[in-house]
């Protein structure tokens, strides 16, 4: 049982307005009557530059109002990743997407770098939203969120606060709470171990403005924040692209990520909001536990089949076509029946 949880863990860990509109925004609709393909944005989150790839669908026309949708991946990942392949497969469902890299991450701002802050991403995804609202070719009254992995739990939290959001669909979602990290990191030691290098990582940056850094993911390094042979992380034809770091996962990170506990915002969540799962992803418990606290009656648990054991399924939500393009289609018609 020991070595099972250990192994699980670490698979865990791999998942792993209108009347003011921005400057940002205004630059985006004179370009939107020029061009019909994915463009680079920029838009501020608590003064912090952001980056992303607006993807617009391939039938868009100039003068018509589409409903939007903010796309974000998994932990550390960037918009290159699985968050812009389902941001251009849902903008060819007819949707405008967006997919941007969240603070501390990829082309985007921010300090200290490759930090790891659910609460920080929480409010990207918020001025995310932002930006959106202000494209003259957004219906912001259709504006909805898609979460993947730890994506997903970024997404709820924001729209638990954000009546702006009027949909939500997540698939693969990594949601825990304090005692599912106590199981997964080693139990109340361990958890206070990672914390507690945290603070120590945080006090030394605050005094020297040195960030200490452990390895994103390896083969080799026990300490890195994914440790095993992860192909998708590895696989330069999967998820080890250029424009993603291996090598730094910020050891101030843990102490964000161990006591964040999402479960609770369910019981705020009050707009339609579809959970695409599987027994083979992670937690799979998890996330049928906040399915069953979310306020609303509008809501849909749809359980994918696999004959993998958890949590082996979850890699393939972030790139294998069965699962991308069942997810896609079904966010797809959930969107457009909900907004």
């Amino acid at each position: 049982m020991k070595n099972y949880l250990r192994i699980l863990s670490l698979f865990i860990i791999a998942a792993c307005s209108d009347a003011n509109k921005s400057e940002e925004a205004q630059n985006t609709n004179q370009e939107l009557s020029k061009t019909k393909t994915v463009k680079k944005v920029n838009f501020n989150s608590e003064g912090v530059n952001l980056v992303g790839n607006l993807y617009y669908p391939t039938d868009f026309e100039e003068g018509k109002k589409y409903s939007a949708l903010v796309v974000s991946g998994s932990w550390t990942t960037v918009k290159e990743q699985m968050a812009g392949l389902y941001a251009k497969k849902l903008a060819n469902e007819g949707f405008i997407t967006l997919a941007f890299d969240f603070r501390n991450f990829g082309e985007s701002g921010g300090e200290p770098r490759f930090y790891e802050s659910p609460a920080l991403k929480k409010v990207d995804v918020q001025n995310a939203i932002t930006f959106l609202a202000g494209l003259d070719a957004v219906d912001n009254s259709r504006i909805g969120a898609f979460g993947v992995c730890a994506g997903a739990m970024y997404t709820l939290m924001a729209a638990s606060e954000d009546n702006r959001i009027k949909s939500v669909v997540t698939t693969a979602s990594w949601l825990h709470d304090a005692e599912a990290v106590k199981l997964f990191y080693g139990g109340e030691e361990g958890v206070n171990a990672k914390v507690e290098a945290a603070r120590n990582a945080k006090r030394k940056y605050a005094e020297t403005g040195e960030v200490q850094y452990i390895p994103a993911i390896s083969t080799e390094d026990e300490s890195a924040a994914m440790y095993g042979p992860y192909d998708y992380y590895l696989n330069p034809e999967r998820g080890a692209i250029e424009q993603w770091s291996n090598d730094k996962f910020a050891v101030m990170s843990w102490e964000d990520w161990l006591t964040t506990d999402p479960m609770p915002t369910a019981e705020n969540i009050n707009v339609p909001t579809l959970m695409i799962h599987s027994d083979g992803a992670v937690l799979p418990q998890y996330t049928k536990n906040y399915f069953e606290r979310i306020a609303t009656e509008e809501k849909e648990l749809h359980w994918m089949q696999t004959e993998l054991e958890s949590p082996f399924h979850q890699f393939n939500y972030y790139d294998q076509d069965s699962e991308v393009e069942e997810s896609v289609a079904k966010a797809s018609a959930w969107f457009s029946s909900k907004m």
